[in-house]
């Protein structure tokens, strides 16, 4: 009989008799054509295969799209790869056997391998890193769990997520707390400016700075490393907006140097709908509160944030698939063809002129 809570012996016992029946399953055909196209063009840098048709013919095979709509949202929420799909589906349904066993003690535990990975990926520390289900469950983390008083000022733009803009407003109602949103040029010619904008807004009661990576109005990324500088030689913490850049985007955490970062990966990720992610700098972890009260002992446990009730693990588990074909396509492989497929579109479009651009296009720039 299995002890509670079981010997690392017998979860490793319990886990290859039921949870990794099948492994090649775990390996689809989707990861391995895309491994496989690489190879065939190892010897081409990323920009030159942004144009090759029969390149990204083979990657999208891992797709099941439906080709009866043209679809023009490319930011919303993606479709997931057959693999991360058949994952879903066998860890849900793994789960539903018997769900008290499967759910807490089978796969629970495995989602620190997927912590493990995710952060890999993101570039920061394993336990700096909160497995969530959105974009704005990880900023409203960071917006309500924050120590403001009344007078105190959040400075942001015109041009973050009005989710984000009604968290702070909430607290605004509830706290006291001053929104700011300063006002960013259209189109925007240099970076200089953005920061320019945020460095006026700042005053001796600003406490902390909001920012998109990647801003959803106009889908310009915003030069974050300087804003978090801006406020790191001010003593003002930063929270990211990631939604749009995770996954799209190639960076690091070690390159920003934020304090907060929040994203989707159902986005650019392409993994399951309804899971994201959310860094918390390690020395910032205790001080912020989570949405859900967390045991005392969780303080400074990054897990923590995790603490929403019961809930299915097997969108969490299916994450690594997504993470498996993103790195067997490659960042930069993917962030040329994003590009080449914007300039394509604003190339013909730009042949009408009624059409005015308000995003900068160029062969380093957006995405």
């Amino acid at each position: 009989m299995t002890r509670y809570p079981p010997s690392r012996r017998e979860l490793l016992r319990d886990t290859l008799a039921c949870g990794l029946v099948g492994w090649s399953l775990l390996r689809p055909d989707a990861v391995e054509q895309a491994r496989a196209a690489v190879r065939d063009h190892a010897d081409r840098d990323p920009r030159s295969l942004a144009s090759d048709e029969d390149f990204w013919f083979r990657i999208q095979q891992a797709f099941d799209i439906d080709r009866s709509v043209i679809n023009l949202n490319n930011a919303g929420v993606c479709p997931s790869p057959r693999a991360v799909l058949s994952a879903l589906r066998r860890h849900w349904e793994y789960a539903n056997n018997l769900p008290p066993h499967h759910l807490w003690r089978m796969q629970q535990p495995k989602v620190e391998t997927i912590r493990t990975k995710l952060a890999r990926l993101f570039g920061c520390d394993r336990e700096e890193l909160a497995i969530t289900r959105n974009t704005t469950e990880s900023l409203a983390t960071c917006i309500f769990g924050l120590k403001l008083h009344p007078g105190d000022e959040a400075l942001t733009s015109e041009h973050d997520y009005p989710r984000m803009i009604n968290a702070f407003k909430q607290r605004q109602q509830r706290d006291g707390v001053v929104l700011k949103q300063v006002p960013l040029p259209v189109p925007i010619r240099d970076d200089a400016e953005v920061v320019e904008a945020f460095r006026r807004g700042i005053t001796d009661r600003t406490r902390v700075i909001l920012c998109s990576h990647v801003t959803f109005t106009t889908g310009e990324v915003l030069p974050v490393r300087q804003i978090v500088r801006l406020g790191r030689e001010r003593g003002i913490p930063d929270i990211l907006d990631g939604a749009h850049a995770f996954a799209h985007v190639p960076f690091t955490q070690a390159e920003l140097g934020c304090d907060y970062y929040g994203a989707s990966l159902h986005k650019w990720l392409c993994a399951p709908h309804g899971t994201g992610l959310l860094y918390v700098r390690r020395e910032r972890i205790g001080a912020l509160y989570p949405l859900f009260g967390a045991p005392p002992e969780q303080v400074n446990d990054i897990r923590k944030f995790e603490q929403i009730g019961t809930h299915p693990y097997a969108p969490k588990l299916a994450i690594g698939e997504a993470i498996l074909l993103h790195e067997a396509i490659g960042p930069q492989r993917k962030i040329q063809r994003l590009r080449w497929l914007r300039d394509r579109w604003v190339g013909r479009l730009t042949q009408d002129k009624r059409v005015r651009v308000l995003t900068r296009t160029g062969p380093d720039t957006g995405g």
